[in-house]
């Protein structure tokens, strides 16, 4: 057993790294508006170094209210009172990719600007919480590495996760720390794995899109990243405000041992501590196989993609601004309407049978948000000679399930692989078991503190932002 028991407060760092982030729940309120404070000054930094936002700009906010202060940052899908978002595609004159490029830009709008925010963004600010600015994100939420929308923040070099890209970096660098984003098929756990931070994807229908770009309606989850479970708890009651909190953890948990057998190493060894991790909050752990059923569920989840994402998006003008991502909604115009309703009985005429079979009595399933370590961005860019399909592919294995069955999950950093790159453990319920798998993060991680952690090459934070006791 790897991991230790530590004071949360206070997290040991074996990669000697330094003192990391604070979350925002374990800040006296006396620091809170320092901490706000030193992210907006901050956050142009952090553009300058990551190229995560598109926009950056403080809302104004009730300051009295539940979330008063906290600063935080919204994917560029959502509508707010006179701007309409970019939802990552490229305008017609831009010169590169956001992160060549010191002063944010997004796509020019191509509808009436909104003159009502996004229900999210409402519940939100009417809460206190400070919008610190709008992230980039992949076009149209499509793709899951996040290459050529932000720079990651733990190696440059290396994926920082799509499609929520700029979300993660701005909450793994410091800027924020919380971020909305979207989940269509693992974009809010596979950024969260790739940059270190915590990510909640709720039970479908849970948290409402009103006022969001939509991918495929039928998939679509709005979640949030943030430092730690912890203060996803505090956001998740403001944003689906029906959502049950249960005061005790799971007692079961399932292992599926054949999906971390199937990982690479690294990501092997860092789960089993993680799995150990839980055991020790006081769940029964027992392990099973799963993979079988999980990867049945993936033919008719990509043509459910595909097809409600060519009638929501086949219409537009891309083959010129964003040929690869014409290529990708050119597959679901094909599909027809017969088809998409057979997947969809598919799915759900399955539900039921597949989840008795993964969870049993047991109220969580426990497997690596990835099989694979965070790749390269040379073999995740399509534009390179290194690139590899099946990476991408890869990418949203373990994840895609989850959506296909409408399931709430959870996604905690749970150590380091071989290279120095955050691993991440997802933690998965039955629908409406959204309380229950914080719970379990939030006890997971006052064991762990690997959600503490910042970047080695961030050095100059400012201090406000910097952990308790250190």
């Amino acid at each position: 057993m790897s991991w230790t028991s530590q004071n949360p407060d206070v997290p040991d760092d074996p990669r000697g790294a330094g003192p990391g982030f604070a979350d925002w729940s374990g800040l006296p309120t006396t620091a809170r508006a320092e901490a706000a404070a030193a992210c907006a000054a901050w956050a142009p930094e952090v553009q300058a170094r990551f190229g995560c936002f598109v926009e950056i700009g403080t809302a104004g906010a009730d300051a009295t209210g539940p979330l008063a202060g906290l600063p935080y940052a919204a994917k560029d899908m959502f509508d707010s009172v006179g701007r309409s978002p970019g939802c990552g595609l490229p305008a017609a004159t831009d010169d590169g990719p956001a992160p060549e490029r010191a002063a944010p830009e997004r796509a020019a709008p191509e509808r009436a600007a909104p003159e009502r925010a996004a229900k999210v963004l409402e519940r939100l600010d009417g809460a206190g919480a400070r919008r610190i600015g709008f992230t980039t994100m992949t076009a149209l939420a499509y793709e899951p590495s996040g290459v050529g929308k932000a720079l990651n923040p733990w190696n440059r070099d290396i994926v920082p996760g799509g499609s929520s890209s700029g979300s993660a970096v701005a909450v793994a660098a410091g800027a924020v720390f919380a971020a909305l984003g979207s989940d269509t098929a693992g974009s809010l756990r596979i950024p969260a794995q790739a940059c270190g931070v915590t990510a909640w994807k709720p039970t479908y229908g849970a948290v409402p899109v009103a006022g969001a770009m939509t991918l495929a309606p039928s998939l679509d989850t709005i979640g949030i990243l943030a430092r730690s479970a912890r203060d996803i708890q505090l956001l998740a009651p403001v944003l689906a405000p029906e959502m049950a909190s249960p005061s005790e953890l799971p007692a079961r948990a399932v292992l599926l041992s054949d999906a971390v057998e199937a990982s690479e190493a690294p990501i092997q060894a860092a789960c089993r501590d993680g799995a150990e991790a839980i055991a020790a909050c006081g769940v029964s752990l027992e392990q099973r196989s799963g993979l079988p059923a999980i990867e049945a569920l993936s033919d008719p989840l990509f043509l459910i993609l595909q097809a409600e994402a060519a009638a929501q998006h086949g219409g537009l003008a891309l083959a010129a601004r964003d040929p690869t991502l014409a290529r990708r909604l050119a597959k679901g115009l094909d599909i027809t309407a017969d088809r998409l309703a057979a997947a969809k009985a598919a799915l759900s005429g399955a539900t039921a049978p597949i989840l008795d079979s993964l969870f049993g009595e047991a109220g969580a399933l426990v497997l690596p948000v990835m099989p694979i370590r965070t790749p390269p961005v040379a073999v995740a860019d399509p534009a390179s000679p290194d690139f590899r399909a099946a990476t991408l592919y890869r990418l949203s294995a373990y994840t895609r399930f989850v959506n296909a069955l409408g399931l709430p999950a959870v996604a905690v950093p749970i150590g380091f692989d071989d290279r120095g790159m955050p691993v991440a453990l997802q933690i998965v319920g039955r629908p409406g078991s959204d309380g229950a798998l914080l719970d379990l993060a939030a006890a997971l991680q006052a064991r762990t503190g690997w959600h503490r952690r910042r970047p080695s090459d961030i050095t100059d934070f400012p201090s406000p932002l910097a952990q308790r006791g250190s």
